[in-house]
């Protein structure tokens, strides 16, 4: 067994019973680890009739072969539920240091069931874990917690822990992993799911040696492409994520006023650039990863500060900041470090404040609603103000921590035509009137509109993957061929979460699917190659959606909000074009090989072996 310990825990919190299952071995070569063996458990021990928040429901965190390996930027794992926002398939894929911690302590994965009568958290440490109380930080923030945690455990112990949104049971709470950096599992409502189960935290630190098949050789060419690596991303090193927003803004990808604007004379202010000439100290970067895109920002004092903690990222930025027209980069800081501190999902938080802004113009909210907040446009104050609502669940921030879609129809009349979102979740800071497969990807991703889930607008910029036969970029309006450029993405994309290798070693093509499965042969002792990566990623992709359509997702599910769809994105320069998705969305059907529908056919599912 190399790359892997061929065992993950299982923890029962109804019963307090915590025990080892080994890895079917085959799964190991069907879903190599991640997001792969991950889905398959949480298909198999779930159905339709699973309550998101209730005992039923599994918490499954997995880890990939390459995590903990010198495989570059690959301290990462996978966490699984059905999602409360959106009650399908909810993922998150998180960073930082708490992977390594917990696969080091012998284990693949973790899954958790059941529902504590208390408030509890994991201490899991070498192959020994336990159960224990948090009562005394239960309502505490995250840092907070962590730190208790921490000084009862290890100090270099990392520490996935929720904030009082997550206890709250907030649709959209996240998952901190607080360690040497800050990473957060933000998306689909995972912090819900904790704090449903009353679990506040789950702490790890393992030193445990995770067994290689060819460590010598793995080191060799890991070696030989390191100086190829840091050459390649040192822009994106230097000015982190949100380097790109002036560049975004300019082409007419960057989300303005809730999707409506085409243009903003504010958007200079809160860039990457921005960012490092005013209010950088300094950079972040998950264990063994040498891109360092991390961002560490201090403010000393004014409305908010004083605040020295991490730093905001471009989905936030454009969530935050464009989305809300807000181009005070002090006050977007402080309103993602109140994220952080409550376990709020950055993106669903923005979003559902620039539609609680649209709404409030529109006469659908005033301000005897939103107690007394002035909820509009680029108002600064009222965005750090309603993330603190959400966070405590107070006020208008009950209604708006359900996310916007809930919030939409709560509100009535017309709400729900200018309500941003593909099945509950709202989207990620890049424009599908920019990027025909984001229109193809957001429809039909597995967690609603995730731009990860393909990360195909490099791809349709500058990228190549000649391995897959993408050998130029494809123009982001082409019709033709985009249903098989976006669903070749797909499959990569959900293949590297198997493993799990972040998305940005693709940055300047920084690190190759060559690399990837030269890298992964040595890991595990046997060739693999880039069409069996290939074929994993499909299958994984397609048990994401058989989990869908089992909750009754198909065809009328997958679409793109009207906004999107009819409203064009006008500015000097700008060449936004509405996506003909119809006859998008049958080309990809007939590619994947799914029904009318959209629900995949016998015939393909026997293909992949499901």
């Amino acid at each position: 067994m190399h790359g892997y310990f061929g065992r993950y825990l299982r923890v029962d919190l109804t019963h307090r019973r915590i025990e080892t299952r080994e890895t079917d071995s085959i799964w190991m070569q069907r879903y190599l680890g991640g997001a792969g063996i991950g889905a398959r458990i949480l298909y198999d021990e779930t159905d339709a009739s699973t309550d998101p928040l209730g005992p039923a429901n599994m918490l499954a965190a997995f880890t990939g072969p390459f995590t903990g390996t010198r495989v570059p930027s690959t301290s990462r794992h996978h966490v699984m539920a059905r999602s409360p926002l959106t009650g399908i398939f909810g993922e998150s894929n998180v960073g930082g240091s708490w992977s390594v911690h917990f696969k080091k302590c012998g284990y693949d994965g973790l899954v958790v069931v059941g529902r504590a009568d208390a408030p509890v958290y994991l201490w899991i440490n070498d192959e020994h874990a336990e159960i224990r109380d948090a009562a005394p930080i239960w309502g505490l923030d995250a840092y907070e917690s962590a730190a208790w945690v921490k000084g009862r455990t290890a100090a270099k112990a990392t520490v996935a822990v929720i904030g009082p949104a997550g206890e709250k049971l907030a649709p959209i709470a996240s998952i901190p992993h607080i360690g040497h950096v800050v990473r957060t599992a933000a998306r689909t409502g995972l912090g819900a799911v904790m704090g449903s189960k009353n679990l506040k935290a789950i702490a790890a630190f393992g030193t445990r040696e995770i067994p290689l098949a060819d460590p010598a050789r793995l080191e060799a060419s890991v070696k030989e492409r390191m100086e190829h690596i840091k050459t390649v991303t040192e822009t994106f090193r230097k000015f982190g994520t949100s380097g790109g927003i002036g560049t975004y803004e300019k082409i007419g990808n960057f989300p303005l006023k809730n999707w409506a604007q085409g243009r903003w004379d504010g958007v200079g202010k809160i860039t990457g650039v921005a960012m490092h000439d005013t209010v950088l100290s300094g950079r972040k970067a998950c264990l063994n990863c040498p891109i360092v895109c991390g961002r560490h920002v201090k403010i000393a004092e004014g409305p908010y500060g004083p605040l020295d903690g991490a730093g905001p990222e471009y989905e936030s930025l454009g969530t935050l900041g464009g989305e809300c027209l807000v181009d005070d980069l002090a006050a977007i800081c402080k309103a993602n470090d109140l994220c952080n501190r409550y376990g709020l999902d950055t993106i669903s938080t923005g979003a559902t404040i620039a539609f609680t802004m649209e709404a409030f113009e529109k006469g659908l909210l005033t301000c005897s609603d939103t107690d007394g907040i002035d909820a509009t446009w680029g108002n600064a104050a009222a965005l750090v103000a309603l993330v603190e609502k959400m966070g405590r669940r107070e006020g208008i921030g009950a209604l708006m921590g359900e996310g916007s879609y809930r919030m939409a129809k709560a509100l009535g009349r017309n709400a729900v035509e200018f309500v941003v979102h593909v099945k509950g979740l709202e989207p990620s800071a890049h424009d599908p009137r920019r990027f025909f497969s984001h229109a193809l990807n957001y429809a039909t991703a597995a967690r609603g509109a995730c731009h990860n889930a393909s990360w195909s607008h490099p791809y349709e910029l500058s990228l190549t993957a000649p391995e897959i036969g993408i050998d130029q970029p494809q123009d982001a309006y082409q019709i033709d061929g985009k249903a098989e450029f976006t669903a070749k993405l797909q499959n990569m994309q959900t293949a590297l979460d198997c493993l799990i290798i972040c998305r940005f070693t693709q940055v300047g093509k920084a690190v190759t699917l060559s690399d990837v499965t030269r890298w992964l042969s040595a890991v595990v002792g046997r060739d693999v190659g880039v069409p069996e990566l290939m074929e994993v990623g499909e299958r994984v992709f397609n048990l994401k959606r058989l989990f869908n359509t089992r909750a009754g997702i198909s065809r009328k599910d997958d679409f793109l909000p009207p906004r999107l769809l009819t409203r064009n994105r006008t500015g000097a320069e700008l060449t936004n074009q509405l996506p003909p998705f119809g006859r998008l969305l049958s080309d990809y059907y007939e590619l994947r090989g799914w029904g009318e529908d959209g629900i995949p056919t016998p015939a393909a599912l026997q293909r992949l072996g499901l």
